[in-house]
């Protein structure tokens, strides 16, 4: 999953991109409004950490510009705004969420896994296609009930396949989704971690449930 970060206070930016790469999140950071909404337009990005006092362009008017544009994705403002008025006037901005500084890291990432929930109509972060099981909290992968050891980047590609099941998804859309704009790697690296996947999941296995559409891209669904 990919998170932007738009909070112009540097350590805290640092940090906070920090804690989500531990919990395996590809981020990209910036720090005004401005830079934010160029980001935004580039990429596709489940979920955005905001602050509303930025340079440039405060984090409503950044909220305000995505939502006329109808993009719904989960934004969740964090700031040190801590007013009834504040709030109210982020939530009727389009804000999916609000959290006040200084927070706790738990419930950041505990909020942020609630939004994820809800963009998929989903009640938990456990999603299941005939018997792969794919706990996206716990980050473990199973199929007839054995664990399947994936590394942090199958794992990435393979919840974006299963919270997209039965949705074709060429390899820039996984590409973009999955590497942050720091990633400089070869063209084919989407192959190769589907390869490894296809390893994992599908061989030794029936039915097989990553399928390939040629000349579009991949989708996670039972195969013909």
């Amino acid at each position: 999953m990919r998170i932007l970060v738009v909070e112009d206070e540097p350590n805290l930016n640092e940090l906070i991109v920090k804690k989500l790469e531990l919990e395996h999140y590809t981020v990209d950071s910036c720090y005004d409004g401005m830079t934010a909404l160029e980001y935004f337009q580039m990429a596709e990005y489940d979920v955005v950490i905001l602050d509303i006092m930025l340079p440039g362009m405060s984090g409503i008017q950044f909220l305000k510009k995505i939502r006329s544009e109808k993009n719904l994705t989960p934004v969740l403002l964090l700031t040190a705004m801590d007013s009834i008025e504040d709030r109210v006037n982020g939530l009727d901005a389009g804000a999916d969420d609000y959290l006040v500084k200084p927070f706790a890291f738990d419930e950041l990432m505990a909020r942020i896994r609630v939004m994820l929930r809800h963009t998929t109509a989903s009640v938990s972060n456990v999603y299941t296609l005939e018997d792969l099981v794919v706990d996206c909290d716990a980050r473990t992968v199973s199929r007839h009930d054995e664990i399947i050891p994936v590394s942090s980047k199958e794992f990435a590609i393979l919840e974006y396949l299963i919270r997209n099941a039965g949705i074709v998804l060429s390899r820039d859309k996984i590409s973009y989704h999955i590497w942050n704009y720091d990633y400089d790697g070869g063209s084919n690296v989407v192959d190769v971690y589907i390869r490894y996947l296809r390893k994992k999941i599908d061989e030794g296995h029936e039915p097989k449930l990553i399928q390939t559409v040629r000349g579009v891209g991949y989708v996670l669904r039972v195969g013909e």
